[in-house]
């Protein structure tokens, strides 16, 4: 582990002490082999792109875009940066055109690396959008540039030439560091809004170090990561700086989509992960034991019964399990738990960070039961990741884990999240007076976020902008709804309504091919999706499945209609931001005229 918790200085530190271990894994899609990048390798790739940067003329904390899916070129620009007091605007591999030019236009972007064909296209266009973007440095060779005198490609980039004064003066720059230089701008997906720059400097990412080496000292340098979500979310991307602080070598896996695969392929001890994820891998398995005898079924339930017992009951609460309960969780991992984490690719698992959105109680204890150690915890871009998460014993299942060290929090008005410490972001970019409403006079930062403290736990109540009030004076937090309703193999995405409105409906998207799966099994015939999602035997079999997941729920809370949409919800039309999050204005915009519809008393329950 280094000695210094400065980000900038990790790469040139682990070269030293690890030499020709592996830093970063890449995958060879032709051979299918995950091929190493070494931490000599990687400290020599930095040292020489920062030296290039230097001749080519980049200033000291100039900004720097990276438009990329995940790949180790996009980590080497970032420590390049670092070594010359410059910073990057990391930006998501699926931004549109309108939000790169906004992000190159706020931050006066020159100089923009991007990963593939599509961010190259992107890149383009916002060229002839802007004339604040001069270059573009592409890390694919595959990709088309079209003679583009403004691009090249990466490979050509590193051929460049540079002088033994660039050397010194990279040098003089990283010996220059301070803690109040900007080490990243990045900017929020804006599911409530504009997207808004967060400026975090180098003190933000020192401390987050720090807080986490105390929060997660067991992790070892024999450890390995998969980066699966975007290094672009601050979740992955203080993540990844851990690993490597800490020695972890990372599997970078580039899109999202290969991660099944890239899991089963590398079998590593850590990952992070948004709770969708682990919603569909726990609808998966629900399905699969659904399809068992009755005597495995019971088995399996016998299984998870003990796993619950052990891990729960016992371990989780510092206590020791008995010779007995401890033969008998053997036997429930050998026979039960131990295969479905091979199959899976996680039979190594040692933590798996998940956080971003609501995760169900009975979700995270399932997992939990079973020995597979998710690791929920909340945060913000603005905080730098994390502000709290399970602890290896004692977590508490409904909370969002013990707030980390030195990290202040504190409830104000409406029970909003109020936030203080070394990990806070410095400011928003450019924008004056949305930080003057950001914080409060004494410091605080505002999540918007509502929640309660019990003891040194955190609890989520709702997201204050997303809450709502009936027309009968009552508070809907939708996102719990959703939460509950997402948890059905057969409900892919949903947004609730019912601000100022008599009674709470819903717009949801289905799983189509479980769908499809059901008219099979109920010989519901059809000729499109379409007819499909019209027929009165579907509307039928999800009213049942809603009003079971909403058993216990107060009746004013409970939706009463909903609408079935064909087409999922997405970045390309508009509905959600880069990191998956609805945008509910946008959503009730577009179905404007079916959720009036819903509220026309004479209605019947259609699709």
């Amino acid at each position: 582990m280094m000695n210094d918790n400065n980000i900038s200085q990790i790469v040139r530190c682990q070269s030293v002490k690890y030499g020709e271990r592996p830093a970063l894994y890449t995958r060879n899609d032709e051979t299918s082999q995950w091929l190493p990048i070494s931490w000599t390798e990687l400290a020599d790739t930095v040292r020489k792109i920062a030296c290039i940067l230097c001749h080519e003329g980049l200033q000291e904390q100039q900004a720097v875009g990276v438009f990329a899916p995940n790949c180790p070129e996009s980590m080497e620009v970032d420590f390049a940066l670092f070594d010359n007091r410059a910073y990057a605007v990391p930006m998501y591999s699926t931004s549109t055109a309108e939000q790169v030019t906004y992000f190159v236009n706020d931050a006066n972007i020159s100089l923009l690396f991007v990963g593939e064909q599509y961010q190259y296209d992107v890149a383009a266009e916002v060229m002839k959008r802007t004339s604040v973007l001069k270059k573009i440095v592409v890390f694919d060779d595959k990709t088309n540039i079209s003679d583009n005198p403004s691009a090249v490609y990466f490979k050509d980039f590193l051929k460049m030439a540079f002088t033994e004064e660039d050397e010194k003066e990279v040098e003089r720059r990283r010996g220059a560091i301070s803690e109040d230089d900007i080490a990243t701008l990045m900017y929020t997906s804006g599911s409530t809004g504009e997207s808004k720059g967060v400026v975090l400097p180098h003190s933000c990412y020192s401390e987050a170090m720090r807080i986490h080496d105390i929060r997660l000292a067991f992790i070892s340098d024999t450890y390995r990561s998969i980066s699966f979500l975007p290094t672009s979310h601050i979740f992955e991307r203080a993540w990844c700086y851990f690993c490597l602080h800490r020695g972890v070598a990372i599997y970078v896996n580039r899109h999202p989509a290969d991660i099944q695969r890239s899991l089963k392929e590398t079998h590593p001890e850590m990952m992070c992960s948004v709770p969708r994820f682990w919603e569909k891998v726990f609808i998966g398995i629900k399905e699969q034991i659904a399809k068992f005898s009755p005597i495995k079924i019971a088995f399996v339930s016998w299984a998870i019964a003990v796993g619950h017992k052990y891990n729960i009951d016992h371990l989780k609460e510092g206590k020791n399990p008995s010779w007995w309960l401890k033969l008998r969780y053997s036997v429930a991992d050998k026979l039960v738990f131990s295969k479905l984490k091979r199959v899976l690719g996680i039979e190594n698992a040692v933590l798996f960070p998940t956080a971003g959105a609501s995760l169900s109680e009975h979700i995270a204890m399932f997992f939990r039961s079973i020995g597979i150690p998710i690791c929920y915890g909340y945060g913000l871009t603005e905080s730098t990741a994390t502000v709290c998460c399970f602890d290896q014993q004692g977590y508490v299942f409904g909370s969002v884990g013990k707030i980390m060290p030195d990290v202040q929090v504190k409830i104000g008005e409406n029970n909003e999240i109020l936030l203080k410490g070394k990990t806070i972001f410095r400011e928003y970019y450019n924008k004056p007076e949305i930080n003057k409403q950001s914080f409060t006079e004494d410091g605080w930062f505002r999540t918007g976020d509502a929640g309660r403290i019990e003891g040194d736990n955190l609890f989520l109540t709702e997201r204050l902008k997303d809450l709502f009030k009936t027309s009968n004076g009552k508070y809907i937090a939708p996102q719990q709804i959703e939460m509950r309703l997402l948890s059905d193999k057969y409900i892919d995405q949903v947004v609730v309504i019912g601000d100022k409105r008599n009674f709470v409906t819903a717009i949801i998207h289905p799983a189509i091919q479980y769908i499809k799966d059901f008219a099979a099994e109920h010989d519901i015939a059809y000729n499109s999706v379409e007819e499909l999602l019209a027929d009165s035997r579907i509307y039928k079999m999800l009213e049942e499945h809603i009003a079971k997941i909403q058993e216990g729920m107060a009746n004013y809370e409970k939706i009463k209609k909903f609408i079935l949409t064909t087409k999922s919800f997405s970045l390309e039309t508009g509905e959600l931001t880069n990191t998956l999050k609805i945008k509910r204005a946008v959503v009730m915009e577009k179905y404007k005229q079916e959720i009036e519809r819903m509220y026309e008393t004479k209605m019947k329950p259609s699709c």
